[in-house]
């Protein structure tokens, strides 16, 4: 087999890419050998014997999984994490969730005529204070203090 090699550099600067990417027919090897110029490049570029390979690209699959695992609660150790405790999940947007749960539970057990008004009116105040942890403590405390009217 001849060399090809100033055949694949002519082909590359016509072609716009690097020399790696150059593909050449193996069947016209002789044809591509007498094309000395870049026009006749540029002939068997329009032939198809002469192309440019399609660019290879970082594969994302690995990167796909690792976010499955993740979404799923897996790699979130210790050792995988950056940054303080309130720069993956602030202290705000905590509140925030806790904070709608409460108020959202506390207009269910009103509507449904669970709740006294004026008792929702300081349970409400209560959980702005900040006294409830979460929707588990809240049920707890009307429990434990018998706040919830009982239908029979």
């Amino acid at each position: 087999m001849s060399n090809l090699s100033n055949q694949r550099k002519l082909a590359s600067k016509v072609l716009g890419c690097g020399l790696d990417r150059v593909w050449f027919d193996p069947e016209a090897s002789e044809e591509i050998a007498s094309a000395i110029t870049r026009e006749d490049l540029r002939g068997l570029i329009e032939k198809g014997t002469i192309k440019a390979k399609p660019i290879r690209g970082v594969s994302r699959g690995r990167a796909r999984a690792v976010d499955e695992k993740r979404k799923y609660g897996h790699r979130k150790g210790h050792g995988s994490r950056k940054g303080k405790k309130g720069a993956r999940n602030s202290r705000k947007e905590q509140w925030v969730k806790k904070i709608r749960a409460l108020r959202r539970r506390l207009k269910e057990l009103r509507d449904d005529e669970s709740l006294d008004k004026s008792v929702y009116c300081r349970l409400y105040r209560k959980a702005k204070g900040g006294e409830y942890r979460s929707v588990a403590h809240l049920e707890s405390h009307l429990e434990s203090e018998k706040l919830l009217i009982k239908e029979e």
